[in-house]
């Protein structure tokens, strides 16, 4: 897991690859799908939850990147402090991860359709062949 330290004059300071990141570099972390933590560098308490939710709320202040409605975040908000918090916040992260798993699933057909055009063998072949003549060459 990798451990970044926030100090106090708000820079990211990434422990594994001992340099100073920005959130773009986090939500890189994100999108390849590493582990992180971010944990205050006076109190070592773990913030990981409030720099995620920075970076969607920087995210959600572009219109055209936004995901959560109007309407989608108040019905969030109506289900804070009730009984049913626990079972929603289940809910959503199950519902979530089922649709990127099936949205993998789509891109990998997708993926496995384009490789199987006369377009994508051509394009192994050459592969293939430019591979065979760079190993000719040596």
């Amino acid at each position: 897991m990798i451990i970044i330290k926030k100090y106090p004059n708000r820079r990211l300071y990434d422990t594994s690859q001992s340099q100073y990141v920005n959130l773009d570099y986090i939500k890189t972390l994100i999108n390849e799908r590493q582990e992180f933590k971010v944990i205050d560098s006076k109190t070592e308490d773990d913030i990981t939850k409030s720099l995620l939710l920075q970076i969607i709320s920087e995210s959600e202040a572009n219109e055209n990147q936004s995901l959560l409605t109007n309407t989608l975040l108040k019905q969030l908000i109506r289900y804070y402090d009730t009984d049913m918090q626990y079972f929603l916040r289940q809910y959503l992260e199950q519902s979530l991860v089922a649709f990127i798993e099936q949205h993998d699933q789509v891109q990998g057909v997708m993926k496995n359709m384009m490789d199987n055009t006369p377009f994508g063998m051509f394009n192994k072949m050459i592969e293939q062949n430019m591979e065979a003549w760079k190993k000719s060459q040596k």
